[in-house]
C-alpha cells in the first residue's frame, strides 16, 4: 500500500496548496467586473495573492485547512477496509508534513491529538463503478464557511417561501443574506432539495465536486442555479462582505426525492478557498490523471 500511500499523501499536498484552475479563473474574472480602487477589488487582489504564494511555497491556502472529505469511486474488487486504513495514515503523514494543519479535535473534551484521526475525520464515502482503477475526489471544507450553511423546512412563512422552486430560490438567498461576509466569501453554494435532513446536507456537498462552469442537466435546475448566481451578486454583499459585485462565484443544485410531509432545502457554504482535487488510480494505487 507504499504507492496508494504516497498517491494520496500528494493528492492532499495538492489540495490544501494549489486553487483548481476552473475557480481561480472565476476568480480573475469576478476582479475584471470590480471598480478598480474599492475595497472589493483589493480584496480579491489579496486573495489572488494569497493563491500564488501557497502554490510557490506549498503551503496551505488557509491556515484552516477544514475537515477532510474523500469521495471515493472503486471497482468490485477494492478492498474498502485497507483503502480507509492507508487514507487514514495519509492524513496523519500529511499532517506531520504540514499539509494540513492538526485541526480535528475531541468533541467533548477538545482535546488534539495532532494526528487529525478521530470518530468522523476523515471523512470517507465509498461508491463502486465498473471501471477499473478507482477515482479519488478530496474536499477540504474549512469550518468558517460550514458555520453559515443552513436548512430550510418548507413552506416558511417568514420567507413567504413555498413548496415549490421560487419557495427554494427564497431560502437559498436568505441563506447569502444571512451569511453575509462571515463565510469569507466570495462564496460557492452547494444545495440539495428535497432528502431528509442527513441526506440533504451530504448531497449538497456533493455538489462542490462540479466545475464552476459545468451546466445542470435538469433544466429547472440549471435556471434556478444561475438565476441565484445573478440575484446574489446583485445584492451588494461582496468579497469578504466588503461591498461589491462578486458575492458568489457559482451555485450548484441537485434533488433528491422525499416524503410528502418533509420539504427540506439544504444550503452548504464553500469560501473562496474552494479546495477541491481528484484523481484517477491505477491498480495499484499510482496516479495516473488528475481530475480537476
Amino acid at each position: 500500500m507504499r504507492v496508494l500511500l504516497d498517491s494520496l499523501v500528494e493528492l492532499i499536498r495538492r489540495t490544501s496548496a494549489e486553487i483548481p484552475d476552473d475557480v481561480q479563473t472565476a476568480i480573475l474574472a469576478s476582479l475584471e467586473r470590480e471598480k478598480q480602487g474599492s475595497i472589493a477589488a483589493s480584496a480579491l487582489q489579496i486573495i489572488e495573492r494569497n493563491i500564488a504564494m501557497a502554490r510557490q511555497k506549498s503551503q496551505p491556502i488557509c491556515q484552516d485547512t477544514g475537515s477532510v472529505l474523500f469521495y471515493i469511486e472503486g471497482n468490485p474488487g477494492l478492498d474498502q477496509l485497507a483503502f480507509a486504513a492507508t487514507a487514514r495514515e495519509a492524513v496523519k503523514e500529511a499532517t506531520r508534513r504540514g499539509h494540513l494543519r492538526q485541526n480535528s479535535v475531541d468533541a467533548l473534551t477538545g482535546r488534539n491529538d495532532g494526528t487529525n484521526l478521530g470518530p468522523g475525520t476523515p471523512t470517507l464515502h465509498f461508491h463502486q463503478h465498473a471501471a477499473p482503477g478507482a477515482e479519488v475526489r478530496l474536499v477540504l471544507k474549512g469550518g468558517g464557511c460550514e458555520n453559515v450553511g443552513a436548512q430550510y423546512s418548507l413552506p416558511n412563512e417568514n420567507l413567504n417561501a413555498n413548496r415549490d422552486l421560487d419557495g427554494c430560490r427564497k431560502a437559498i438567498l436568505d441563506a447569502v443574506l444571512q451569511a453575509q461576509g462571515k463565510g469569507c466569501g466570495p462564496g460557492i453554494l452547494g444545495v440539495c432539495i428535497g432528502g431528509d435532513r442527513a441526506t440533504g446536507y451530504e448531497a449538497s456537498k456533493v455538489q462542490f465536486l462540479r466545475l464552476l462552469n459545468d451546466r445542470n442537466a435538469v433544466p429547472e435546475l440549471d435556471e434556478l442555479e444561475h438565476d441565484v448566481l445573478r440575484t446574489a451578486n446583485e445584492l451588494g454583499i461582496g468579497p469578504m462582505g466588503f461591498g461589491g459585485k462578486t458575492t458568489l462565484l457559482g451555485v450548484k443544485v441537485c434533488a433528491l426525492n422525499r416524503v410528502p410531509a418533509s420539504y427540506f432545502v439544504t444550503v452548504s457554504y464553500m469560501c473562496w478557498a474552494y479546495r477541491r482535487q481528484g484523481v484517477k488510480l491505477d491498480d495499484q494505487g499510482a496516479i495516473t490523471q488528475w481530475l480537476y
